[in-house]
């Protein structure tokens, strides 16, 4: 039986767990990321974008980093109680050490983000909603980061979101992206289980081809001191959003 989105509690995400397997250093895959991402945001003049959007953000915050280099505002949309309790203690109150050098890379490889962390998270808004119900073109660019394809196990639920990321673009507005590589269902902890919903490169750009122009499609390998959840590594995106109807 396939897993959809709407079948998972969202609100027990296992926000701890995640963030001690994850991102509590950063990993060679994270390195990497930050680099490509980084490269399309230097080609962005500072504080060009009125309006962004971290789409799914989950309890990820240099996404946000990253974004801040070039965003006067930013919505962390996240539809997870647990995630958006984490962003909110992040953003309102005091970030955790960990997320210290995440942002010294980002610093480092553009000078745009701005000085601090805390000047970093500044323009971050967060929101407590289901991406899918995003209006249509308020944004001038969406990053997206493991969402889609660890959101179901349907494809054409994953091509649905991925509509629904380039959707929430105007027209021009860019996008920046990363997904895991054949990504399986999974543990993450001792116990909880989560759907995934294995794409490739290919799959990637057959998806965002038709809505978009510009499209750059990367792999990146698997990062052994990453846990094994069965991937084959990162599928990293950028592009310019095309009109979605």
């Amino acid at each position: 039986m396939i897993t959809h989105n709407d079948d998972v509690d969202w609100n027990r995400w296992p926000v701890a767990d995640y963030l001690a397997e994850n991102y509590r250093e950063v990993h060679p895959a994270d390195a990497a990321v930050i680099a490509h991402h980084s490269a399309f945001y230097r080609r962005l003049a500072p504080g060009s974008v009125a309006r962004s959007v971290e789409f799914g953000a989950g309890p990820n915050l240099f996404p946000l980093i990253l974004a801040s280099a070039v965003s006067r505002r930013i919505d962390a949309v996240e539809a997870g109680a647990s995630n958006v309790a984490y962003l909110e203690e992040q953003i309102l109150h005091r970030p955790d050490a960990s997320w210290l050098p995440f942002h010294a890379l980002c610093r480092e490889l553009n000078p745009a983000v701005p000085a601090t962390l805390a000047k970093a998270l500044a323009p971050v808004y967060v929101v407590h909603a289901d991406v899918r119900t995003l209006p249509a073109g308020l944004y001038g660019l969406a990053s997206m980061h493991f969402l889609a394809e660890g959101a179901t196990e349907d494809f054409a639920e994953f091509t649905a979101f991925c509509r629904a990321f380039v959707r929430c673009v105007v027209p021009g507005g860019y996008l920046v992206a990363a997904f895991m590589e054949d990504m399986p269902t999974h543990r993450i902890g001792p116990a909880s289980r989560w759907p995934g919903c294995p794409v490739d490169p290919d799959a990637v750009r057959e998806v965002f081809a038709p809505l978009t122009r510009e499209l750059t499609v990367t792999h990146i390998d698997p990062d052994p001191t990453l846990p094994d959840y069965g991937d084959s590594g990162m599928v990293l995106l950028t592009g310019v959003a095309g009109a979605v109807a």
